[in-house]
């Protein structure tokens, strides 16, 4: 019976392989190029770049998708008839992303005072 499940998950994959020829990534596919050959991944096939810009698509919505409920329970949700328009903060998105495991800090502010003629002082 595990034979038949690898068979079956082979072919799955393999399915979804080749349906990656017609596939149209909303990630251009030189993001994920750039991405992949920064962390040391080269592959010259197309359909697998395609099945990492759906993966990294996927992840973007199911991540914009929690923040957005967070959000709209914070507000209170929508009451009425009319929806009220749901504003997502940082805070949102961090406790979103916090599910995945990435931690998200704010970066210490800096600022140089300038004079008015625009040099420093």
């Amino acid at each position: 019976q595990t034979l038949k499940m690898e068979e079956s998950n082979t072919s799955k994959l393999e399915t979804t392989v080749l349906q990656m020829d017609d596939f149209v990534p909303t990630i251009p596919e030189e993001v994920i190029k750039h991405y992949l050959a920064k962390t040391g991944f080269v592959c010259s096939d197309p359909r697998v770049l395609r099945l990492v810009a759906l993966a990294a698509q996927k992840f973007v919505a199911d991540v914009a998708n929690d923040a957005m409920h967070s959000a709209s329970a914070r507000q209170g949700g929508s009451k009425g008839k009319r929806e009220k328009k749901i504003t997502l903060t940082m805070d949102d998105l961090s406790s979103s992303l916090k599910e995945y495991g990435v931690n998200v800090r704010k970066p210490n502010y800096f600022a140089d005072r300038t004079t008015a003629g625009g040099g420093r002082v």
